[in-house]
């Protein structure tokens, strides 16, 4: 079984290599990582200052971490909405939400603009239960939209249409949200550098950055050069934990996938044609959708956590949390059983206690800002992000700078070894609470309290 992610597999040699930084340069901004959220920082930078001179340094190849690694969901933060009320109050909670189903609806048609393909599709999505004790997950959610006027946005479904939408009467409940698409995530990652590129933003890959000076002017040194710059943006997702004032607002949890052969004929045989995505409403998430291929792209997510520090090599293969992705997914379809599983890959996650980024500037550094924590749901949002970051490097008073997501607090992690002991814990119940509630048992007293601490997931669960 391949080891590389499907998504990169697919877009190798899509996209020349940019060149390593070689020089000492200047520039009005420099962003520290090439995934999505720095990508999409840039992009929006020289859209609003097309005069202004954007350098983004990569450590590794564009769209190559993270942002290659995922499930390739476009989602709203609309099962989020609990999360950002409590964070951001009703007003701003409400203008986010509708920012990023904005942004989803928007995102085909500028790919298409600029002449670009990332497989978009806008199918929606479900958010089901495999377990009756898992149904009603969703109902804070709902009350949530109804009570902000926004009664459009999930649909509830009948045991019967869910079965036939998901292609495996193990979906016993759940709701729809149409607004929401899938995309596939390593072609949106080669469409925004090419984009950026376009635009005038010079990139720089292979070129991870060893130190960064806090100076006025800020320098950024590399292996084969540096960048000084009066602005910096720190956008590289788990590997934000070598920043002091950063490692504590999240920890890195794993999430591991696995991947079929294109099979869109035993896709059209048990039903899933619609192109929908979907998570089911356990506390270590499952979710899955197709490609325009045929495959399916399987994942599970709250997996093992990491000890505080930049990911190693050993967060893109957890063998324990690609079993269980297994496990899931034969579970889901077991009339699939006969169907070999052609790839497997994990990656990491920088999980917030809310499950909500963090943006802002560092405290003793204002021209040095971050937009982190994106929880495994930052496919959509990190434009949202991006153009967050993009007002506040530019200095802007405008809504999305001044809005209560900017700046905010957060719930801090407690220090090593506590994180990393007490987490895993926290995760162990979990997975055992997941386990006894599919097979119809009910949990342990000291699993259930356990779970309790667990971060907030990739929706707001009752």
């Amino acid at each position: 079984m391949q080891t590389r992610s499907q998504w990169l597999t697919d877009v190798a040699g899509d996209l020349p290599p940019f060149p390593q930084l070689r020089q000492q340069i200047t520039a009005d901004a420099a962003i520290i990582g090439g995934g999505f959220v720095g990508l999409w920082t840039a992009i929006a930078l020289k859209t609003l200052e097309p005069n202004l001179r954007v350098v983004l340094l990569e450590a590794d190849a564009c769209g190559g971490g993270a942002s290659g690694l995922n499930g390739g969901f476009v989602m709203s933060w609309w099962p989020k909405i609990g999360s950002l009320l409590r964070a951001c109050g009703d007003d701003d909670a409400v203008w986010l939400a509708d920012q990023t189903t904005q942004a989803v609806l928007e995102l085909g048609d500028y790919l298409a603009q600029h002449g670009l393909d990332a497989n978009y599709r806008r199918s929606g999505w479900l958010w089901t239960a495999t377990t009756q004790a898992h149904t009603g997950a969703w109902h804070a959610a709902l009350a949530a939209t109804q009570r902000l006027g926004r009664d459009e946005v999930f649909q509830a479904l009948s045991p019967q249409e869910l079965a036939q939408r998901t292609g495996s009467a193990v979906h016993i409940a759940g709701v729809f949200e149409a607004i929401n698409a899938t995309v596939h995530p390593a072609k949106l990652g080669v469409a925004l550098a090419k984009i950026a590129k376009t635009l005038g933003v010079e990139i720089y890959e292979h070129s991870g950055v060893t130190a960064l000076e806090r100076s006025r002017p800020a320098r950024l040194v590399t292996a084969g050069g540096s960048v000084t710059a009066a602005h910096v943006v720190i956008a590289t997702n788990a590997w934000a934990a070598s920043v002091p004032e950063l490692k504590h607002k999240f920890v890195c949890v794993g999430s591991a996938i696995v991947a079929t052969p294109p099979i869109p004929e035993r896709l059209a045989a048990i039903g899933w044609t619609g192109g929908e995505s979907i998570s089911d409403s356990q506390a270590t998430v499952t979710y899955y959708r197709t490609t325009h291929t045929g495959r399916i792209i399987f994942g599970k997510g709250g997996g093992r956590l990491y000890y505080t520090g930049e990911p190693g090599e050993g967060v893109f293969q957890d063998p324990v949390g690609i079993r269980e992705a297994i496990a899931d997914f034969r579970r889901v379809y077991p009339m699939l059983a006969d169907v070999e599983l052609e790839r497997h890959w994990s990656g990491p996650i920088d999980r917030t206690y809310d499950s909500l980024p963090v943006l802002g500037s560092l405290p003793d550094a204002s021209h040095i800002f971050y937009g982190i924590g994106w929880s495994g749901n930052g496919v959509n949002p990190s434009r949202i992000g991006g153009r967050i970051l993009a007002g506040l490097v530019l200095g802007r008073r405008e809504r999305w700078t001044e809005n209560r997501l900017v700046n905010r607090k957060v719930r801090s992690f407690p220090p090593e070894p506590l994180r990393y002991l007490g987490g895993s814990l926290v995760r162990g119940a979990m997975a055992r609470k997941d386990r006894s509630e599919i097979a119809g048992r009910p949990p342990s007293y000291l699993d259930r309290t356990l779970a309790r601490f667990a971060p907030a997931g990739l929706e707001d669960k009752k």
